[in-house]
């Protein structure tokens, strides 16, 4: 089979935890397992979040005050190659040294006149209580809503509309190629009014490009994996429940949180919908019974 999972920001980085080098590390490694044995028979693109990750990046940045802060494109590029050479060199050391890899820097083109721009939704960096959030709102100028018991910073979140590498992406599955791309979205880019490309400080949603990569690949599923172990009915009260196979038609019926697994859900339904193909939201240590069908939730189509 020909596989796409897109490993949340949050499953490489857990909730509560430091944002260091060191957990990152450990959290890829129990990712590589999983994604070494599914590789094992299969064909495999893999795509990340970096919502922690390029927070962090950007509130250092905000604390050097010699320059002005990269924008978060730019920012956005650096946690491609950053996480995606944790993933190559973790798998790496599992599946056998003939089967290559590649790390694509992969570029997607957003709508300037998306109306995401005027509404933030997509939460970046640490978690900050609320006094550190006033302050922070207040010097920086950002924008910061409440999420869970804290507050973190939000950015604009636009659609995605093309993924600019996916040529050079089929080509290196043609060869057997592990593939990390669009990770963290990818880079956000729009064409000016003459029709020259430009990065956007915007961060795109990890899982819709996710879909988008998975479709157009025609990939035979996707796997879309977090920090909690599938898609859950009155999320957060005594009566939740787990919901374990439901058609997109369906899923749709229900609202979830933009933040959090709103995108999943969307993305899921998306794929499922489009292509006929079953799409699994689940936790990121059950990959390889997400890829059986046997963990998580399954999106099928209508």
């Amino acid at each position: 089979m020909r596989i796409v999972v897109a490993l949340g920001g949050n499953a490489l980085l857990r909730r509560g935890e430091a944002l260091t080098a060191e957990n990152q590390r450990r959290n890829v490694q129990v990712a590589a397992r999983a994604l070494a044995a599914i590789a094992s028979d299969n064909e495999l693109v893999i795509s990340h979040g970096n919502g922690p990750q390029v927070g962090l990046l950007a509130s250092q940045a905000a604390a050097y005050h010699e320059v002005a802060p990269y924008p978060l494109d730019i920012l956005g590029a650096g946690t491609e190659g950053m996480i995606g050479y944790m993933i190559e060199q973790e798998l790496g050391n599992l599946v056998p040294f003939e089967r290559p890899f590649a790390t694509i820097l992969t570029m997607v083109e957003v709508d300037p006149d998306d109306p995401a721009f005027k509404n933030p939704t997509k939460p970046i960096g640490p978690v900050y209580n609320e006094n550190e959030a006033q302050r922070i709102m207040k010097e920086e100028g950002w924008i910061m809503k409440p999420e869970g018991a804290g507050w973190r910073r939000v950015v604009p979140s636009p659609k995605p509309r093309r993924i600019f590498e996916i040529r050079p992406i089929r080509w290196l599955l043609e060869k057997n190629t592990i593939i990390i791309c669009a990770g963290g979205g990818g880079i956000p880019a729009v064409y000016d009014q003459h029709h020259n490309l430009h990065g956007v400080s915007v961060v795109i949603d990890k899982d819709r490009v996710s879909a988008m990569l998975a479709e157009e690949l025609e990939a035979d599923l996707l796997i879309l994996a977090t920090d909690v172990d599938g898609v859950y009915i009155d999320w957060g009260t005594p009566h939740a429940r787990l919901i374990e196979e439901i058609t997109s038609g369906k899923m749709k019926k229900f609202d979830f949180a933009s933040g959090s697994m709103g995108p999943k859900v969307e993305a899921a339904c998306l794929f499922a919908g489009r292509t006929g193909k079953r799409a699994m939201i689940g936790s990121c240590e059950d990959l390889t019974d997400l890829a059986a069908g046997t963990a998580g939730t399954s999106v099928i189509a209508f």
